[in-house]
Protein backbone atom coordinates (compact mmCIF):
# COMPACT_ATOMS: atom_id res chain seq x y z
CA UNK A 1 0.00 0.00 0.00
CA UNK A 2 1.35 3.41 -1.04
CA UNK A 3 2.35 5.65 2.05
CA UNK A 4 -0.12 8.36 2.94
CA UNK A 5 -0.22 11.84 1.59
CA UNK A 6 1.22 14.37 4.01
CA UNK A 7 -0.73 17.02 6.21
CA UNK A 8 2.52 19.24 6.94
CA UNK A 9 2.60 21.03 10.18
CA UNK A 10 4.81 24.46 10.01
CA UNK A 11 4.85 25.59 13.55
CA UNK A 12 8.18 26.29 15.77
CA UNK A 13 6.22 26.11 19.26
CA UNK A 14 6.13 22.53 20.62
CA UNK A 15 3.29 22.86 22.69
CA UNK A 16 1.25 24.21 19.37
CA UNK A 17 2.48 21.66 17.70
CA UNK A 18 1.20 18.39 19.99
CA UNK A 19 -1.93 20.68 20.31
CA UNK A 20 -2.68 20.21 17.01
CA UNK A 21 -1.38 16.80 17.04
CA UNK A 22 -3.90 16.32 19.41
CA UNK A 23 -6.64 18.01 17.95
CA UNK A 24 -5.98 15.48 14.25
CA UNK A 25 -5.22 12.70 16.21
CA UNK A 26 -7.53 9.55 15.14
CA UNK A 27 -7.44 6.10 13.55
CA UNK A 28 -9.48 8.18 11.15
CA UNK A 29 -7.37 10.47 10.04
CA UNK A 30 -6.98 9.69 6.30
CA UNK A 31 -3.01 11.53 6.49
CA UNK A 32 0.15 10.82 8.41
CA UNK A 33 1.42 14.48 9.89
CA UNK A 34 5.01 15.86 9.39
CA UNK A 35 6.33 18.75 11.29
CA UNK A 36 8.49 21.15 10.24
CA UNK A 37 9.71 23.80 13.06
CA UNK A 38 10.49 27.18 10.17
CA UNK A 39 9.68 28.61 7.63
CA UNK A 40 12.86 27.95 5.54
CA UNK A 41 12.93 24.15 6.22
CA UNK A 42 8.98 24.29 4.94
CA UNK A 43 10.19 26.00 1.66
CA UNK A 44 12.83 23.55 1.42
CA UNK A 45 10.22 20.34 2.08
CA UNK A 46 7.40 21.98 -0.03
CA UNK A 47 10.05 22.80 -2.86
CA UNK A 48 12.07 20.07 -3.52
CA UNK A 49 15.23 21.34 -2.42
CA UNK A 50 15.60 19.77 1.01
CA UNK A 51 19.49 18.71 1.65
CA UNK A 52 18.29 15.06 2.29
CA UNK A 53 15.87 13.21 -0.41
CA UNK A 54 13.50 11.79 2.26
CA UNK A 55 12.40 15.58 3.62
CA UNK A 56 11.32 16.03 -0.03
CA UNK A 57 7.49 15.50 0.28
CA UNK A 58 6.52 13.99 -2.53
CA UNK A 59 3.33 14.38 -4.12
CA UNK A 60 3.06 17.39 -2.19
CA UNK A 61 1.24 17.56 1.17
CA UNK A 62 -2.70 17.35 1.00
CA UNK A 63 -3.00 20.55 3.28
CA UNK A 64 -0.43 22.94 4.76
CA UNK A 65 -0.59 24.10 8.44
CA UNK A 66 0.89 27.14 9.08
CA UNK A 67 2.04 28.95 11.96
CA UNK A 68 2.55 32.58 10.72
CA UNK A 69 4.96 34.15 13.58
CA UNK A 70 7.57 31.47 12.67
CA UNK A 71 11.95 32.54 12.88
CA UNK A 72 14.26 32.46 9.82
CA UNK A 73 11.32 32.72 7.08
CA UNK A 74 7.85 33.68 8.44
CA UNK A 75 4.03 32.45 8.08
CA UNK A 76 3.49 35.47 5.61
CA UNK A 77 7.10 35.10 3.36
CA UNK A 78 6.52 31.06 3.20
CA UNK A 79 2.81 31.45 2.00
CA UNK A 80 3.91 34.42 -1.01
CA UNK A 81 6.59 31.94 -1.90
CA UNK A 82 4.19 29.11 -1.86
CA UNK A 83 2.22 30.87 -4.38
CA UNK A 84 5.18 32.07 -6.62
CA UNK A 85 6.18 28.66 -6.90
CA UNK A 86 4.48 26.58 -9.88
CA UNK A 87 4.78 23.79 -8.21
CA UNK A 88 3.18 24.87 -4.94
CA UNK A 89 0.44 27.35 -6.60
CA UNK A 90 -2.25 25.72 -5.48
CA UNK A 91 -1.50 23.99 -2.87
CA UNK A 92 -4.33 24.22 0.59
CA UNK A 93 -2.89 26.15 3.33
CA UNK A 94 -4.89 26.59 6.90
CA UNK A 95 -3.78 29.03 8.55
CA UNK A 96 -3.23 28.68 12.80
CA UNK A 97 -3.99 32.21 14.32
CA UNK A 98 -5.68 34.25 16.13
CA UNK A 99 -4.51 37.34 15.02
CA UNK A 100 -7.23 39.52 13.06
CA UNK A 101 -4.79 42.10 12.14
CA UNK A 102 -3.06 38.21 10.52
CA UNK A 103 -6.06 37.95 8.75
CA UNK A 104 -6.58 40.88 7.16
CA UNK A 105 -2.87 41.14 5.99
CA UNK A 106 -3.36 37.86 4.22
CA UNK A 107 -6.73 38.51 2.73
CA UNK A 108 -6.04 41.90 1.35
CA UNK A 109 -3.27 39.67 -0.49
CA UNK A 110 -5.27 37.24 -1.68
CA UNK A 111 -2.78 34.35 -0.99
CA UNK A 112 -5.24 31.45 -1.55
CA UNK A 113 -6.55 29.43 -1.27
CA UNK A 114 -6.77 30.13 2.02
CA UNK A 115 -8.59 29.03 5.71
CA UNK A 116 -7.84 30.35 9.61
CA UNK A 117 -8.11 28.28 12.59
CA UNK A 118 -7.56 29.87 16.13
CA UNK A 119 -5.06 28.58 18.64
CA UNK A 120 -5.31 26.67 20.12
CA UNK A 121 -6.46 24.11 17.58
CA UNK A 122 -10.00 22.56 18.23
CA UNK A 123 -10.75 19.45 16.17
CA UNK A 124 -14.00 20.94 15.04
CA UNK A 125 -12.56 24.26 13.70
CA UNK A 126 -10.08 22.84 11.85
CA UNK A 127 -12.76 19.96 10.08
CA UNK A 128 -14.41 23.01 9.29
CA UNK A 129 -11.36 25.21 7.60
CA UNK A 130 -10.42 21.88 5.77
CA UNK A 131 -13.85 21.64 4.48
CA UNK A 132 -14.09 25.35 2.78
CA UNK A 133 -10.99 24.20 1.01
CA UNK A 134 -12.91 21.09 -0.45
CA UNK A 135 -11.09 18.64 1.89
CA UNK A 136 -11.85 16.14 4.62
CA UNK A 137 -9.16 15.42 6.60
CA UNK A 138 -10.90 12.15 8.63
CA UNK A 139 -12.18 9.29 6.92
CA UNK A 140 -15.47 7.54 6.86
CA UNK A 141 -15.66 5.38 9.71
Amino acid sequence: MPERVAILLVEDNDDDAELTSLALASPSLAYRLQRVRDGAEAFDVLSGSATRAEETLRPLPVVVLLDLRLPKVSGLELLEAIRANERTRALPVIVLSNSAWDRERLEERQLGPIAFVGKPVQRASLAAAAASLGLRLWSEA
